[in-house]
């Protein structure tokens, strides 16, 4: 037995069954740099993954080690429980630093525990405490940190609102037309004395859902229920967990549409590739918690230098005007597969934070993949014009009258063949949505054209090995 095949064979046996990734991408990996990951077997991979959004740099980027090694090196405590350090105050000012300026102005922060659900109970623990009510309004869809907070935190009196979205619209219409009725829906069900929902203490929402499928929701919506909640007293929390930090094509996600938020739950790549989670409030929010102590280990110092510094490189190379300009040249690359592939429903996404859908249908359609321009003569800045807004909905766009045609089923075992597909070309790709049928494409800020060229061309050769060995299943 080798030492790769004894790893992976101990890890099952001593560990709990709670490894989906594990399961799905059977790699040993022993050296990463960038967007490269070299396996135990000396295979090397491009990892589109990254870490779940929380490698913003990828892996051991050079300023992330420097900041790492000052800590190490100076003596300094690797952990402290919410007592002020000079890592601390970097980060927070750099942070700060970052915010939507109408935040900036107004922002506590509170360090939680590491996890990303840690963040998410303490913004709604914020807010029930504010209002002293229980209720939370959230989204279908919305998967709230590591585990779904909203529904496990809640108890009764949570609600899940129609998210606008345009494949599998729950009102069949999609585009402006459903985001209009998602908004009604919302508005009514608050104004309606005889709705049965009682006062809520907030809503939560993300501006591009990740886990629930790469949905990124228009920004006139987003204004909308910034305003609804504005008119109603009731705090609005942008959960930028999977969001942040230039991932959308702006540092943050909310600032696509020029919302400001009341909270803003952080983690994943706010750490730098370490875990570290925060919640970012208005002052006037902080009367009902003063002095009370956040539960869980909060003072990771090395998070907090790796993280003050990825915040402030990410700022300084404005890496989410890349982020935004390149993610809209591989989306318009990507939807030639919809084209080529019936199995393909939708391609999706906001800057590097993309999705493609995988329905049940024939696998290959009357293009074959050198039809596929997934990379040509690499991502050029043409393709944005091809590309329809790359996840952007116009808000003056006009209604479309007519419901749209019923999306096909979702094809979870073709999209977890594809992931098998590109582990086999050297891509690591994650899956996400409904029935774990969307592959997500979450790579590196840092990321090259001539990678990005890899990447889609890897993918687009997965999909059609995958669409052709896998047996088609249509609806009935």
């Amino acid at each position: 037995m080798t030492v790769i095949e004894g790893i992976a064979r101990r890890q099952p046996v001593r560990e709990s069954a709670a490894r989906t990734y594990a399961r799905s991408l059977p790699v040993v990996p022993v050296r990463a740099r960038g967007l490269t990951i070299e396996g135990a077997d000396g295979r090397r991979y491009l990892d589109c993954l990254s870490g779940a959004g929380t490698l913003p740099l990828g892996h051991n980027h050079p300023v992330v080690l420097e900041a790492v090694r000052k800590v190490l090196d100076s003596g300094a405590p690797l952990h402290v429980l919410g007592v002020a350090t000079p890592v601390e105050d970097a980060f927070v000012a750099e942070l700060i630093r970052t915010l939507p300026p109408g935040l900036a102005r107004h922002a506590r922060v509170e360090f939680c525990g590491p996890a990303a659900r840690d963040a998410v109970d303490a913004a709604l623990r914020l807010v029930r405490e504010a209002s002293g009510r229980p209720g939370i309004l959230a989204f279908t869809g919305a998967h709230h940190g590591a585990a779904d907070a909203v529904g496990s935190a809640s108890g009764a009196g949570t609600v899940r609102l129609p998210y606008p979205q345009d494949y599998r619209c729950p009102f069949g219409v999609g585009g402006p037309q459903g985001a209009e009725l998602a908004a009604r829906w919302t508005q009514s069900l608050l104004d309606d004395p005889l709705s049965g929902l009682p006062r809520p203490a907030g809503m939560i929402v993300e501006a591009v859902q990740g886990e629930g499928g790469v949905l990124p929701a228009p920004d006139a919506w987003l204004r909308r229920m910034r305003r609804i909640t504005a008119e109603r007293s009731l705090p609005l929390i942008a959960d930028e967990i999977h969001t942040g930090v230039g991932r959308t094509g702006a540092f943050w996600a909310v600032q696509h549409s020029g919302v400001t938020p009341d909270v803003m739950v952080l983690s994943d790549a706010i750490g730098g590739s370490l875990p570290l989670s925060a919640v970012v409030y208005r002052d006037d929010l902080a009367t009902a918690r003063s002095g009370e102590r956040a539960p869980g280990p909060r003072g990771n110092q090395l998070a907090m230098a790796a993280g003050a510094a990825t915040l402030s490189y990410v700022r300084r190379n404005r890496l989410p005007e890349r982020a935004a300009d390149l993610g809209t040249r591989m989306l318009s690359r990507l939807r030639a597969l919809a084209d080529a592939f019936p199995c393909v429903g939708e391609v999706r996404g906001r800057g590097l934070m993309i999705g493609v859908e995988l329905v049940r249908g024939d696998g290959v359609g009357a293009g074959a993949l050198g039809d596929v321009a997934v990379s040509g003569g690499g991502v050029t800045s043409e393709d944005a014009a091809q590309a329809p807004g790359g996840g952007v909905t116009s808000e003056d766009a006009a209604p479309v009258p007519g419901s749209r045609p019923v999306p096909r089923p979702a094809a979870p075992e073709l999209a977890a063949a594809v992931q098998g597909e590109c582990l086999r070309r050297g891509l690591i790709v994650g899956l996400g949505g409904r029935h774990a049928s969307v592959v997500r494409l979450l790579p590196p800020l840092t990321i090259t054209d001539e990678q990005a060229s890899a990447v889609l061309d890897r993918l687009a050769d997965a999909v059609q090995a995958a669409a052709l060995r896998t047996p088609s299943e249509e609806a009935p």
